[in-house]
């Protein structure tokens, strides 16, 4: 049976007018959910707002249902003067105001500047599983793939007003927070969740959702959630990396089942690889984690696709995938298209672009 897929997506919220941040996330959160159905939620920072479309096994009819949620965002911020940006990090100002929540006031007494200047913007896809047990198999078999799958999501290189020289800064801010990143191999639900019990016990998160692993276990639905994605500029990217991230998942249920062992990847080289996909996203070189070493951007993709065919053909989704990354990489991801705006317009121009883009 196929597996159902969802996305939730963060955006940023500027000014209309002036190149600055705008304070109001819970506003236009209040005016989307009064205009009409779906799931819109505030975040840590009042800069942002938050959609989630509900799950869906035609990847088809999630494209069409994110379109309309970002659609619905965008005017409900449109209606109080504010654009809507789907961008890793925030090309402007970096002042930034923590939502009045209890929660997130006491993230913020916790983890200090790490949690009052945090201001990043991801893509999370939640694919189905059967189990627990399934799912931290599949946790322990997608791990050598994730860093490829964030390159082609790089939509960050710009941090207030300043060229980071990254892809995706947004993965270098958001490791910083102490749950974050890779992890090693669980190998059981007892070891994964004892791993998250130790964390809460540890001070390195308060809460279960503070678990912010590179793919975890959701803690409120029965999903695998990868989160290593920026946030992507342009609204037809999600989709196809969501049915990327489905296949992976799949694939690696399949191995599972089978018997196949985990791949021996080590902790030391998984960092090296996230920081490869956050530096240079697909312009350059990434790590391949079969071969464990250094090949084009596109060979490993390539040889991503080959690796999960099976599961592509299955859903009905290997043509959409594989144009949707030929479109990718011809076009280049949200990177390329915020550092050709800056060096035609300036900061400015990258907002406009980003913006333009983000509702298609």
């Amino acid at each position: 049976m196929t597996r159902t897929v969802g996305i939730e997506e963060e955006y940023l919220l500027v000014q209309g007018t002036s190149p600055f941040l705008a304070a109001v996330g819970e506003q236009v959160v209040a005016v989307a959910i009064e205009n009409g159905e779906g799931q819109f939620e505030h975040e840590l920072k009042q800069e942002q707002a938050e959609i989630g479309t509900a799950p869906h096994r035609d990847i088809r009819a999630l494209a069409e249902e994110l379109r309309a949620r970002r659609t619905a965002l965008a005017r409900a911020a449109d209606s109080l003067g504010v654009r809507l940006l789907a961008s890793g990090t925030s090309p402007l100002d970096e002042q930034t105001s923590t939502t009045i929540d209890r929660r997130y006031e006491r993230m913020s007494d916790v983890y200090g500047r790490l949690a009052k200047m945090q201001l990043t913007c991801g893509l999370h896809v939640h694919v189905a599983i059967g189990s627990q047990a399934e799912g931290v198999a599949v946790l322990d078999r997608i791990r050598g793939w994730l860093p490829v799958v964030a390159a082609l999501s790089s939509n960050s290189p710009f941090f207030a007003g300043q060229e980071t020289e990254y892809a995706s800064y947004r993965s270098v801010l958001w490791g910083q927070w102490p749950t974050a990143g890779a992890t090693d191999p669980f190998g059981t639900v007892e070891a994964y969740e004892q791993a998250r019990a130790d964390l809460i016990t540890a001070g390195a998160a308060l809460d279960e959702g503070m678990i912010y692993f590179d793919a975890r276990l959701s803690a409120r639905y029965p999903t695998v959630e990868v989160r290593v994605c920026d946030v992507c500029a342009d609204v037809a990217d999600a989709p196809v990396l969501a049915a990327l991230i489905r296949a992976l998942v799949s694939t690696a249920a399949t191995q599972a089942a089978a018997g196949a062992p985990v791949p021996p990847i080590r902790g030391e080289l998984m960092r090296a690889a996230k920081w490869r996909a956050a530096r240079f996203g697909i312009e350059g070189e990434l790590v391949d984690p079969i071969e464990r070493r250094l090949l084009p951007a596109g060979e490993i993709i390539d040889g991503m696709l080959e690796a999960v065919a099976p599961a592509l053909r299955e859903t009905g989704d290997e043509a959409f995938v594989r144009d949707g990354l030929e479109r990718i990489r011809d076009q280049g991801t949200g990177a390329r298209l915020q550092r050709e705006a800056y060096a035609a317009h300036g900061i400015t121009g990258v907002v406009d672009a980003i913006a333009e883009r983000t509702v298609g």
